[in-house]
């Protein structure tokens, strides 16, 4: 299949089935220049759909200009144009298509932590939206070469790694992403019947409540590709020790082996193999102690880690548990101005629901 056939594909894809765009909405689309491809098939199918689709476009090297330039006051700025769209806007693409991944690698801890948190009111307001089906949106990927080499790949078969895990070489990709989602139903609805889970693995025991919340099925429509099961815990309720297998991504660094100790809902202890200044300083924004989220990553076509979490906390046999804000929609009520997702492999663990073995070896078992 030719490329620009599989391009039209993608956008068909998020504007009609992540997206649901319809006449009248007010579309926002974040990228990069290097997504030109795919933001026009985007930008057609959106005007096609009667929408009024908008762009915001990064220039190469302008994220590292800022960290290096900006005052405490312009790291701590809001935009009101940004502030106008988390309130007004009907739907919000993020595609990501970064020139460099490794651009703010060396960027100062306390910089990036800054500007986090000043982040937390706005992020807030977006979740909420978001939850409250006012505000739409996707993150998905537009291939490029900087992505492909973190990950060890061409660019080549990195962006075939990126169309199969979204579907697109299917003659229907619609349809594969509805059958996921009714696949994942069954597994969702038995875990809204249990409250106490417990995730067992090389250097994981944890268990938490889930009492008063809700699992939700996701299936390509906030994320491009999707397909995993996520909550939130019961706030107090986490408790043991869990280690990360797979590096943690933060703002393009990476912190290696984390580990941590979690008592009555809160990280007490914090370690990192490699990168525990910036662990240090991730677990010092307020609400960054606790879990947001908890996760299991059931798409089988991620198979391989990548450094981009859109695609690893997809990967069958892995769970993931997010540090910092929970989504509205799990019931989840703590805040943050992150949302940290940190990932563990799970193909020798088990998850145990309400005292039964729910999942063995990578798979559910129900």
């Amino acid at each position: 299949m030719a490329t620009n056939d599989i391009i039209k594909k993608y956008a068909k894809l998020l504007v009609e089935y992540s997206l649901g765009i319809k006449k009248g909405d007010r579309l926002l689309i974040n990228s990069s220049y290097l997504a030109e491809e795919l933001l026009k098939e985007v930008y057609a199918n959106a005007l096609a759909a009667g929408a009024f689709p908008e762009f915001k476009i990064s220039l190469n090297g302008t994220e590292k200009i800022f960290y290096d330039a900006a005052t405490d006051a312009q790291l701590e700025y809001i935009s009101p144009l940004s502030r106008y769209v988390y309130e007004k806007y009907d739907a919000v693409l993020n595609i990501i298509a970064p020139f460099n991944v490794k651009e703010l690698q060396n960027v100062d801890a306390a910089k990036k932590q800054k500007c986090s948190a000043a982040r937390a009111e706005i992020n807030k307001l977006f979740m909420q939206r978001a939850a409250n089906d006012e505000l739409r949106w996707t993150l998905c990927v537009f291939p490029t070469n900087s992505e492909a080499q973190e990950c060890g790949m061409s660019q080549a078969e990195y962006a075939d790694f990126v169309y199969n895990c979204c579907f697109l070489y299917e003659n229907d990709p619609i349809a594969c992403w509805e059958k996921l989602e009714k696949d994942q139903q069954k597994f969702v609805d038995i875990l809204n019947s249990k409250t106490q889970i417990q995730y067992k693995g090389n250097g994981i025991d944890v268990k938490f409540s889930t009492q008063g919340k809700k699992w939700i099925n996701s299936s390509g429509k906030n994320n491009m590709p999707s397909g995993e099961v996520f909550t939130a815990p019961l706030e107090d309720s986490v408790s043991g020790v869990v280690r990360f297998s797979y590096p943690g991504i933060f703002m393009g660094q990476e912190i290696e082996d984390i580990r941590l100790e979690i008592a009555d809902g809160q990280v007490v202890k914090g370690a990192a193999g490699k990168g525990q200044e910036l662990l240090n300083k991730v677990l010092e924004i307020p609400g960054a102690r606790r879990f947001g989220e908890v996760a299991i990553g059931t798409n089988s076509r991620v198979n391989k880690f990548t450094k981009n979490m859109l695609f690893d906390e997809k990967m069958g046999g892995t769970i993931h548990m997010a540090l910092g804000a929970a989504y509205p929609e799990t019931g989840g009520t703590n805040e943050s101005a992150i949302h940290w997702d940190l990932l563990a492999d799970m193909n020798d663990g088990q998850i145990i629901a309400d005292g039964e073995v729910i999942y063995d070896k990578g798979k559910f078992i129900i």
